[in-house]
């Protein structure tokens, strides 16, 4: 692939380029110059757009495509798809698939069907077999066939002896053990976050106390045991205060936040509307305006768009009836934007491969090109149209966004939004 990208202004805090607008041109899908003005001899495909900014290739590391056994949610070809136009050129995927992926085969399949792809894909692996937390799945098979880290997705481990071991065990490979942060019985079948909200509206809560109470067991055992613990998706003010207390500890712990419990609170589900309808649940308020801090300060180390499509008779249905779960690729980098400056937002995007011990790839004469274009001042409301996705349940449909994608190039491949 050779190409010609014109007048780019770079982002990549990495790069002796940052913060400096010049010519980037690529041979063979490698950054072979980069200066002010380049001359284009052979006649190089131009990449010329309006306020174009280029970074380091963008990730996000809790991707749910469907495919295999659910392949009317989704498949992984066009997840794939979604992903580049929408800026990334690396994902994570989940293991919730069926068969859920707690084989190596499994994750030689995914890798099989992804290797022509522009997008990079990096499984994690189911934790226990059949994801039903009774056994641990092979760890140490799924680490030699690609997996960079082990969970349930989206269920907690309710055996701390399971966690235990876990942790144990994957200390000689040194890969984080995912623990989603839910205690059953306190949750007890909650649908929404337990608040004035949700006893206005008649629905059961899921009280802040049933996460927080998790991570400090978690947080116990991880003293006990030492290795590498990862707390995903936390959506409470205090659940990032003690994990700030564990970091100072010297504890190896890190967490993650959805985007949407940045930019949405419970107040949104005064319609019932079932869109609003997440797990862990949107908070108040005040837990966004906290969690948003921890973004700043980097006490949280990634936030993740936690895209899960679902068919539409899972949505479409009675609140309590519904499952929890939103798409979020193609609204991902407009709803960060909207919320942080841009040199936030995409040190937000690039930064989260260093705890999977994936390799970066800054933008500098001689690397392999794995960069992403766009605009960071489009504003723009998300509706169906920018909808990639098989299935449309996005949270963000009516949301008043910031930025435009114009494509990716990875894996010596370029793809365009437009």
């Amino acid at each position: 692939m050779n190409s010609l990208i014109k007048s780019a202004l770079i982002i990549d805090k990495k790069s002796e380029y940052h913060n400096i607008t010049a010519d980037i041109l690529i041979q063979n899908g490698i950054i072979t110059n980069i200066s002010k003005n380049i001359n284009n001899p052979r006649n190089y495909k131009e990449i010329n757009f309006p306020n174009l900014h280029v970074s380091s290739g963008w990730f996000d590391y809790s991707i749910c495509s469907g495919e295999p056994g659910h392949e009317e949610r989704d498949n992984l070809l066009n997840t794939l798809d979604v992903a580049s136009k929408s800026g990334f050129t690396s994902i994570a995927l989940q293991p919730n698939t069926f068969p859920v992926t707690e084989k190596s085969t499994e994750i030689e399949y995914l890798k099989a069907i992804a290797k022509n792809s522009n997008v990079n894909i990096y499984p994690i692996g189911a934790l226990t077999k059949k994801s039903d937390g009774n056994e641990l799945a092979e760890l140490f098979e799924l680490k030699n066939a690609g997996a960079i880290g082990f969970g349930d997705y989206k269920k907690s481990i309710d055996n701390p002896n399971m966690l235990k071991l876990a942790l144990l065990y994957s200390k000689d490979f040194n890969l984080p053990i995912f623990s989603f942060p839910l205690n059953k019985e306190i949750s007890n079948n909650g649908v929404m976050n337990e608040s004035k909200t949700s006893t206005m509206l008649g629905l059961k809560g899921i009280p802040n106390l049933s996460e927080e109470i998790q991570i400090m067991r978690d947080i116990r055992i991880l003293q006990y045991t030492g290795g590498k613990l990862h707390i995903p998706y936390i959506s409470t003010g205090n659940s990032l205060e003690l994990i700030k207390k564990a970091k100072n500890k010297g504890l190896n712990i890190s967490c993650s936040t959805c985007i949407h419990n940045l930019f949405f609170n419970d107040n949104e589900l005064s319609r019932y509307n079932t869109k609003f309808k997440v797990l862990p649940p949107l908070r108040t308020q005040n837990d966004v305006d906290k969690l948003i801090t921890g973004v700043k300060d980097g006490s949280i180390d990634i936030v993740t768009s936690d895209h899960n499509p679902l068919n539409i008779e899972l949505k479409n249905v009675e609140f309590d009836n519904a499952e929890f779960g939103t798409i979020g690729l193609e609204s991902f980098f407009g709803a960060l934007n909207k919320i942080f400056p841009i040199k936030t937002t995409i040190n937000i995007l690039t930064k989260g491969k260093k705890i999977f011990g994936i390799e970066e790839t800054p933008i500098k004469i001689g690397a392999q090109a794995d960069m992403s274009l766009f605009n960071p001042i489009n504003s723009y409301v998300f509706d169906d149209k920018n909808i990639l996705s098989m299935s449309k349940n996005s949270i963000f449909k009516g949301a008043s966004l910031k930025g435009k994608i114009y494509g990716t190039i990875s894996n010596g491949k370029m793809t365009l939004s437009e």
